[in-house]
């Protein structure tokens, strides 16, 4: 066993009187004060994640483009550039490896952003599956912090912050899945700094790129700048129920090697016109009909169900919970969970055993919740 990783920031969250967890590997910060004002904070007004414990896999060369079409189950080579697509990682057997974020700089510099926990399995798979291809796949993890500013008031709290050139065009103007490439003030220079129109907590926000060496000043000046509109920093207790809420799946939760895209509701993601691309042969055999589908299920009452609690129909188990809270948007328990596909329909009544309480449950379509636009 290793010692967890930290962040640049580490110092910075202890000051901050934060509590940690051990989250794929790395030391994260799990809360400040409490997961409600924190997630309530991201929905009112606006909250700041350390997130550097993604993985950032930079993809560069004449080959960049065709090569991620074959190693991911998207389209990349149609991203124009400072563009950015969700897509997924495939074993041959058509399961996730992970999935990812990737943003084109151009046609030749690409940057693929995976989960934490699945760092070097990604790492290893395109490094595999570079063969052939005229194409640098380097890691640039350690070398990367990444911020994230989510919330109704991200954008005015990002354009106050001295000494953050983000280009000529206004804020307003970066279209969502979209990055722009500035630069921010520190030590007497400019640092590079990539800033994204992207987020995982179902608000509008932005997430920031930039050399590790800079990210404790790019942090306290994010709060400086926040405090006047209500930012907060926010872990990641709040950003699991924020993430649920929006009906954003987790790895290791709603993704896994033995889930395929479709019984994710990500058949969207997998561009099966390609030519060929890893796991596309799996993904063309019929479907097994009893392969459980994702659903939203909203409970009943005040008790949530929980990852691993069985989902009923009667007295038979027809499913699993993977995430479930109770909703503090809302008001109301929520969950996701794998069903079988008798039991998918929007409506269905189900139930779930929370600790041998039988209850109810209704079928829902995803997102929960839908912020206002």
């Amino acid at each position: 066993m290793t010692d967890p990783r930290t962040t640049a920031l580490h110092a910075r969250h202890q000051a901050l009187g934060a509590s940690f967890t051990d989250f794929g590997g790395w030391l994260m910060p799990v809360r400040y004060s409490s997961d409600l004002a924190e997630h309530h904070a991201v929905r009112q007004a606006a909250g700041l994640f350390d997130i550097s414990h993604m993985a950032e896999i930079a993809v560069t060369g004449p080959d960049a483009g065709r090569f991620l079409d074959h190693a991911l189950a998207g389209r990349l080579s149609a991203l124009a550039d400072d563009q950015a697509r969700y897509s997924l990682i495939l074993t041959e057997h058509g399961g996730i490896v992970d999935d990812v974020i990737v943003y084109r700089r151009d046609a030749a510099d690409l940057l693929v952003v995976a989960n934490a926990g699945n760092r070097e399995a990604v790492v290893a798979a395109l490094r595999e599956r570079s063969v052939g291809f005229e194409v640098s796949v380097e890691d640039l993890t350690e070398r990367i912090a990444l911020l994230a500013v989510q919330g109704p008031r991200a954008q005015r709290v990002v354009a106050d912050v001295d000494g953050l050139d983000v280009g000529t065009a206004p804020l307003e103007d970066l279209g969502y899945y979209r990055w722009r490439h500035g630069s921010f003030a520190h030590d007497g220079r400019r640092v590079p700094l990539d800033i994204a129109r992207t987020g995982y907590t179902g608000e509008d926000g932005f997430e920031l790129y930039i050399d590790v060496d800079a990210a404790g000043a790019l942090w306290d000046a994010l709060l400086s700048a926040g405090d006047p509109h209500g930012l907060v920093p926010a872990g990641l207790a709040a950003r699991d129920t924020l993430r649920l809420e929006a009906g954003m799946p987790l790895y290791g939760h709603e993704l896994g090697l033995d889930i395929r895209p479709a019984q994710a509701g990500l058949a969207r993601v997998v561009a099966m016109g390609k030519d060929d691309f890893v796991g596309k042969t799996a993904l063309i055999a019929p479907a097994e009909a009893d392969r459980r589908v994702l659903v939203g299920l909203v409970g009943a009452g005040r008790r949530a169900g929980r990852a691993g609690y069985a989902v009923l129909a009667g007295e038979e188990t027809v499913g699993e919970v993977t995430s479930g809270a109770l909703s503090p948007t809302l008001g109301h328990p929520i969950a996701m969970a794998f069903v079988d596909p008798a039991h998918a329909e929007p409506g269905t009544e189900l139930a779930l055993d929370v600790r041998g309480t039988r209850i109810p449950a209704t079928v829902t379509t995803l997102p929960f919740h839908r912020r206002n636009r």
